[in-house]
């Protein structure tokens, strides 16, 4: 294995971290989510993370045999920007993981920045 592929596979460690940090309750009530690990966002995004979905809080009674939700984390600019300090990349990626998962709950950018967790 190469230094990129022990590198993709510690980041996607601290993806799978993140994401078992949530709560028990909170994460029961998560349904028809995937979470995955890719280099970078499409080109000229800003982005850490994305979420692709419909929120739960937007889901009816017609909701059924969708495709999962997607939240995308984004190794390269979370590495670039955090990479020289394990503890900072580990929050960062932390933080980037419950960001999308709030999408997730239907939670907005808006709301995110008025509860200060944005």
């Amino acid at each position: 294995m190469d230094e990129a592929e022990l590198g993709a596979a510690a980041f996607e460690d601290l993806v799978r971290e993140a994401f078992e940090s949530i709560p028990s309750a909170l994460h029961e009530l998560m349904e028809n989510v995937e979470v995955v690990v890719e280099d970078e966002p499409p080109h000229g995004e800003p982005l850490l993370g994305f979420y692709q979905g419909v929120p739960l809080t937007a889901r009816g009674a017609f909701y059924a045999a969708a495709l999962p939700d997607k939240i995308t984390i984004f190794r390269g600019p979370i590495e670039r920007a955090y990479g020289a300090d394990h503890t900072q990349l580990r929050a960062q990626v932390r933080r980037t993981v419950l960001h999308e998962v709030a999408h997730h709950f239907g939670i907005s950018d808006e709301r995110l920045v008025e509860i200060d967790r944005y």
